[in-house]
């Protein structure tokens, strides 16, 4: 990888984070409202893993998707007016956190039910392979999806089918505020869930992100090969709790401590450095452009319009009539 590229990983990772901070402080300020999810501490994953797609690929993901909206190159003005509710945000302020959207991206979405992605991603895939259009879906979830129906029902058929679509498991440990220690069989090794399907399976340090990279790189030529699904399971953990709402102090202080210390964005930038690929005047070069972005998107997003009664009407299936 080029030198360019490797600092444009340490960049979007530090955009995620401080998206997330600004998403925190607005939060607080009563300018986002409803539940709100931030990607803190898990950003190697989706600057690693959508870094490997091409354009006309998929990505479709869960309601924790900052991070990947921002990964996939979603325009962070739009973001975060979404966020704010407003009408120039990416969904048009309908969506909201869990549910940013935009097709010229191929950003299928962020689904707030917990493993609703995994048949979108299914089909996408389909879709792709019987039109022959050679595109890959990825398919993010965290380890609480791997308890519902339909993972297992999704894995199946794109075991069956051959589907080019990749399976990548966010394993942070917790499932909302029960540790999954205690809610999956196999909590110990996750992606030993595909081998019942047939399926190539992988683990991944997700908090190294030229080792998710790097995998990824890999998982996509065999996938787009034809050689069918993947699942990958990356294991991380969140910095804060299921939400802002949340205290997360069910969590140990030693366990807290441990994953601080392998914050993937400081690890990160110390590699950069002792691989000689940045000087510290370059980083306070990204640095600062990564803060005038987030202060602009904030700035935009506050200046722009709530969306207009009628708006209600329009982007659904359909005409709406009257009467």
């Amino acid at each position: 990888m080029s030198k360019v590229q490797l600092l444009e990983f340490y960049r979007l990772m530090l955009l995620i984070r401080e998206f997330e901070r600004e998403c925190e402080r607005q939060y607080t300020r009563g300018n986002i409202k409803g539940f709100l999810h931030v990607y803190t501490g898990e950003e190697a994953i989706a600057v690693g893993a959508i870094s490997t797609l091409s354009d006309q690929d998929y990505v479709v993901t869960h309601y924790r998707d900052h991070g990947h909206a921002l990964a996939r190159g979603l325009d962070s003005n739009g973001v975060m007016a979404e966020l704010f509710g407003k009408a120039t945000g990416v969904s048009r302020g309908k969506g909201g956190s869990m549910h940013l959207f935009d097709a010229s991206k191929n950003f299928m979405g962020g689904y707030a039910i917990v493993g609703g992605q995994l048949p979108i991603a299914a089909g996408l895939a389909l879709a792709s392979q019987y039109n022959d259009e050679n595109r890959v879906a990825l398919c993010f979830m965290g380890d609480g999806a791997l308890n519902e129906g339909e993972f297992h029902e999704t894995m199946n058929l794109a075991a069956v089918w051959k589907l080019p679509v990749i399976f990548f498991c966010e394993n942070n440990l917790y499932g909302m505020g029960a540790p999954s220690a205690d809610t999956l069989a196999v909590h110990k090794q996750m992606y030993k869930l595909a081998e019942a399907y047939g399926m190539d399976d992988y683990r991944v340090d997700g908090n190294d992100v030229v080792a998710v990279h790097e995998l990824m790189l890999d998982v996509v030529e065999n996938v787009r090969s034809g050689k069918g699904p993947a699942f990958i399971e990356a294991k991380t953990y969140r910095m804060q709790g299921h939400s802002i709402a949340d205290p997360a102090n069910y969590r140990p202080d030693e366990e807290v401590e441990y994953w601080r210390s392998q914050d993937p964005i400081p690890r990160y930038k110390e590699w950069l450095s002792s691989q000689g690929l940045a000087s510290e005047e370059e980083f306070d070069q990204i640095d600062a452009g990564v803060d005038q972005q987030v202060v602009a998107a904030a700035e935009f997003a506050e200046a722009s319009p709530f969306p207009e009664p009628e708006a209600l009407y329009q982007g659904v299936y359909g005409d709406v009539q009257e009467g």
